[in-house]
């Protein structure tokens, strides 16, 4: 194996994985537990007055 073969199959290999890890973001059975992920941030219940008032 030269080395361009060898380049032509990394190659491969990486655009392989990135399909399939497009193909696994995208998915809708995957859908709900990014949703969950991505609201995350805004169920923070910590505000910054509440954690002002309770060291006074």
């Amino acid at each position: 194996m030269d080395y361009g073969t060898f380049r032509g199959v990394i190659t491969l290999v990486i655009l392989l994985l990135f399909v399939g890890i497009a193909v696994w973001a995208w998915s809708a059975r995957r859908q709900k537990d990014f949703e969950e992920a991505a609201n995350l941030v805004f169920s923070d219940e910590d505000t910054p007055d509440d954690k002002q008032e309770s060291k006074q």
